[in-house]
């Protein structure tokens, strides 16, 4: 039977006779983001259900033994993680004593863009009462926010979280995000105080306030 009609690339012929569980072991070992159970199944020609059960059975597996790593569900796919109670030797090994987090204004911007999305850096800068251009170009660089087209009013660019922003934070999806009714109005009152005041920033231009922004990684 010739590889046209039975459809499977001549490099991955055999893989449905490996052992399920090592093979997805071997696979996730190298994937740099969450891989989807229908990706998986398709590239280990097995059925989802079965990928998924040996996903949780995994797992549960690394849980049990007490591993230093876990199998987890995050964005939509698995990836391995450290345990976080390792996480004091991980950042001694990778960080070397230097500072990797984001600033507290990092922080304090991804959070408004996070719960006002799809936001534009005008409304996020109002929300803030301070200049975010920077931030946001730091955030962007990192890939925790993106472009998602621009405002129908004014034609500003609107900006979302990405997919390794809910990995990082260790999220499924948006739905995740701790509720932050109580506080949403006095978030809606200062915007609306500050908004009209929020000069049009030039993103290339110097940042004259938060000047903690330029310190982040």
């Amino acid at each position: 039977m010739s590889e046209e009609t039975t459809g499977t690339p001549a490099g991955s012929r055999g893989v449905a006779d490996l052992d399920l569980r090592p093979a997805l072991e071997a696979v996730l070992m190298v994937v740099d983001e969450p891989a989807t159970e229908e990706h998986l199944a398709k590239i280990l020609e097995r059925p989802r259900r079965q990928v998924a059960d040996a996903l949780r059975a995994l797992a549960d597996e690394y849980t049990v033994q007490g591993r230093g790593f876990e199998l987890r569900l995050v964005a939509g796919g698995w990836r391995f993680y450290t345990r976080p109670e390792y996480a004091a030797a991980v950042e001694g090994f990778v960080l070397d004593g230097q500072q990797a987090r984001l600033t507290q204004a990092a922080l304090e911007t991804l959070a408004v863009v996070a719960y006002r999305q799809p936001v534009s850096r005008g409304r996020v800068s109002a929300v803030r009462g301070v200049n975010c251009d920077g931030v946001m170009r730091t955030l962007l660089q990192r890939g925790l926010i993106e472009e998602a087209g621009t405002e129908p009013e004014t034609g500003a660019i609107l900006y979302t979280t990405t997919n390794y922003f809910l990995e990082r934070m260790g999220l499924r999806g948006l739905d995740e995000l701790p509720e932050l009714a109580p506080f949403l109005p006095e978030a809606e009152a200062i915007e609306a105080e500050t908004l009209e005041g929020v000069p049009s920033f030039d993103p290339d231009a110097p940042d004259s306030e938060d000047a903690d922004d330029k310190t982040e990684l």
